[in-house]
């Protein structure tokens, strides 16, 4: 998923920052739907890319709890 979200920022591959909330930001360009828990991390769903990621527990460094959507957006390193 992360693949498709960088993919027209020029060398992605040598970082991108990757700004995210539980609700709407300026500029957000990708929903996260919330699926399931499973090995203590959890599953998010993304309508525009037809595709779910899981997201490691490392989620709750950032969350008291795992929150039923996620706003995504990756822009290139400044």
């Amino acid at each position: 998923m992360i693949d498709v979200l960088v993919a027209d920022i020029p060398n992605a591959q040598k970082g991108f920052r990757l700004l995210f909330s539980a609700t709407p930001f300026p500029g957000y360009k990708v929903k996260l739907d919330w699926r399931r828990e499973e090995y203590g991390g959890n599953w998010y769903f993304s309508p525009e890319f037809k595709m779910e990621g899981w997201l490691c527990p490392a989620l709750f460094k950032y969350f008291d709890k795992a929150p039923r959507e996620i706003y995504v957006k990756a822009e290139p390193k400044m």
